[in-house]
């Protein structure tokens, strides 16, 4: 089947996807081309390193049905109610129940569930095209929306694909000795055009039934080329995964469901090749507009930052965690195991104070869309980079050095070994063996093993590392309104009292903006 035939079956209709268990059921028979440990991955759904990755996807699904309210929304495109990552916020309210949904998905999987990317990258997108159209009486906000409702419709998981794996960092993508460093159009035809590049890091893609390609930064006049967003099926002729490796992940394919501390549930990244791939003209959003590269990368960052409250939702899993050992070693009345409890929940809950903030603060872009506020999501990502490795560190001191010197499961099931395992492993008389070493695995896997990635290194990295949010504060943290401040109540000669401008690109407008119902 050509590239045209399968793009276009892959967007016409089908029956929508109405639960975890039908979600797994789609992935199957694909036939991707994907590489895991040096060998092509037949089934990735069978696969049990990648499993536990698709189970976490499929829980946004159930959640949907065990929890309307708080994972679906009425959609203004189909009429119809839809899963919340395929929904356009359309009021502040909207982008607080994001948070709310992503927390409590957290607090289920106790990992990444990957539908953030794709989910942000829809917003973005609703205002940039709507943007484009306006200055060009392009037509790409209309199609945008025509593939957005056959998503909705059908019900698909959407993948988002912007970091390029870049090469020389100092030279921009034009500039790269290597044009493929950075996703572009090598061909066009009347019909669409062919990509050519890779992406890195890329979240749950897999997982996803159509990806959208975005460029990574600025871009300038040479670079008009690498302007391109577009939506491709996952299956789409001329694209390769390479699996990304996570900490202990062959504890997934040993069998037994232990020593992976977290067994069911796990994220995903991989690298996506992408050979002369085509993106027909209909799933087109951005073609050369290479200066509004920049406003959608802005854009789809701030609404990325803040959405890393889902750490709060993990932070509460390994809170509890941690919490159980104690309550299994029979310190949990102990004050300074109480006091280090503290500290991590209040921890915990300054990630979510700042990224709620952003959402309640949020204001409506031309489009409708609403877009979180620029500061307060940048504040909530930079918490971020900092906070879950304290959180972390806290949880291994209340577990103690068992976690990382506990024998295997296969021991603990050993007819002579298990049970010199069960009498010397022993907390408090009252608490199963296999019970604390179930929950110290847990620990471990959050901070130390599969969920690490995620949980620590993700949250440093993702959406930007930190310096890329301090920049962004430096930009909204209106020095010149501060020290006029300052200079008033000071009473130095010519100060003028500092006034709020009426304007909500301004950070302080926003702040002192009147609260609608």
């Amino acid at each position: 089947m050509d590239q045209e035939a399968l793009t276009a079956k892959s967007a016409s209709s089908r029956n929508p996807i109405r639960s975890g268990a039908e979600y797994i059921e789609s992935l199957r028979g694909r036939k991707l081309k994907v590489y895991l440990m040096g060998e092509l991955v037949a089934e990735p759904v069978e696969h049990p390193i990648i499993r536990p990755s698709i189970n976490a996807v499929a829980k946004t699904y159930d959640l949907a049905d065990e929890d309307p309210e708080l994972a679906s929304a009425i959609s203004p495109l189909t009429g119809g109610r839809v899963n919340r990552f395929l929904h356009i916020s359309g009021s502040s309210g909207d982008l607080v129940m994001q948070n709310k949904m992503q927390r409590r998905l957290g607090q289920l999987t106790g990992t990444c569930f990957q539908r953030c990317v794709g989910m942000d990258a829809l917003n973005a997108l609703h205002s940039v095209t709507y943007d484009l159209d306006q200055k060009y009486r392009t037509d790409y906000h209309a199609r945008f929306k025509q593939f957005l409702a056959r998503m909705q419709d059908a019900n698909l998981v959407i993948g988002g694909a912007m970091t390029d794996v870049k090469g020389d960092r100092g030279r921009s993508p034009s500039q790269q000795a290597d044009p493929d460093l950075f996703l572009h159009v090598v061909r066009r035809t009347p019909e669409g055009v062919y990509v050519s590049g890779a992406k890195a890091h890329q979240t749950g893609c897999l997982n996803s039934h159509w990806l959208i390609v975005m460029p990574t930064m600025r871009l300038e006049t040479a670079d008009k080329d690498y302007a391109i967003v577009g939506a491709i099926p996952v299956e789409a002729e001329g694209v390769t995964y390479i699996y990304g490796r996570q900490s202990c992940d062959t504890r997934s394919a040993e069998g037994g469901d232990i020593d992976a501390g977290n067994a069911r549930f796990s994220g995903q990244e991989a690298m996506i090749v992408f050979e002369e791939v085509f993106i027909p003209r209909e799933f087109i959003f951005l073609d050369g507009e290479f200066e509004f590269a920049s406003t959608l990368v802005e854009r789809f960052t701030c609404y990325h930052r803040r959405s890393y409250v889902c750490k709060t939702g993990v932070g509460d899993v390994l809170i509890g965690a941690a919490a159980t050992v104690a309550d299994y070693n029979g310190v949990e009345r102990a004050s300074h195991v109480r006091d280090k409890l503290v500290e991590m929940t209040h921890l915990n809950e300054t990630i979510y104070g700042a990224g709620i903030a952003a959402s309640h603060q949020g204001m409506a872009m031309k489009s409708g869309a609403y877009l979180p506020d620029e500061m307060l999501a940048n504040v909530c990502k930079h918490h971020v980079t900092k906070i879950p490795y304290e959180i972390g560190r806290l949880a291994q001191d209340l577990a103690g050095g068992l976690m990382v010197t506990l024998p295997s499961e296969r021991e603990l099931r050993h007819e002579a070994i298990g049970p010199i395992i069960e009498k010397y492993l022993k907390g408090r008389p009252e608490v199963a063996t296999e019970d604390r070493i179930r929950i110290l695995r847990l620990v471990e896997n959050m901070t130390l093993g599969r969920n690490a990635v995620g949980y620590l290194t993700e949250s440093m990295h993702g959406a930007g590392s930190p310096q890329a949010q301090r920049v962004q504060i430096a930009r909204s943290m209106q020095l010149e309104f501060k020290k006029q401040l300052a200079k008033s109540l000071a009473g130095v000669a010519a100060a003028l009292p500092a006034e709020i401008v009426d304007d909500l690109s301004n950070y302080m407008a926003r702040v002192f903006a009147p609260v609608t119902a």
